[in-house]
């Protein structure tokens, strides 16, 4: 927390853009300090595809993590792909709060 800001980092799929605008705006209006991805790879910035890039970007997102206090998951259709499995993972060892768009079903 910082200035008593609240910081949450947002997960989750980049085919889920609108969503994660959405929930960019709903958290910052509710006073919250929120961290998103710099690149939609699944809806539309190719940059973000190439595999050194992105292994640079998702590690870059592990960094996100550690800024903040807590992880927001974007699970539309209650969808978790593999590398959201994998911040959800660090998030939860490095003692992270986790919320859900969705509650989670266990599947995804």
């Amino acid at each position: 927390m910082i200035g008593g800001y609240k910081i949450i980092t947002l997960c989750g799929s980049t085919r889920f853009k609108e969503a994660f605008m959405e929930a960019q705006k709903r958290l910052s209006l509710e006073g919250h300090i929120v961290i998103s991805v710099g690149l939609f790879g699944h809806s539309g910035d190719v940059e973000a595809m190439d595999e050194k890039t992105k292994a640079m970007l998702d590690d870059m997102h592990k960094r996100k993590i550690d800024l903040a206090d807590e992880i927001f998951v974007i699970n539309v259709d209650g969808y978790i792909g593999s590398s959201t499995r994998d911040e959800i993972r660090y998030a939860l060892a490095t003692g992270k709060a986790i919320q859900y768009l969705e509650a989670p079903t266990g599947e995804g």
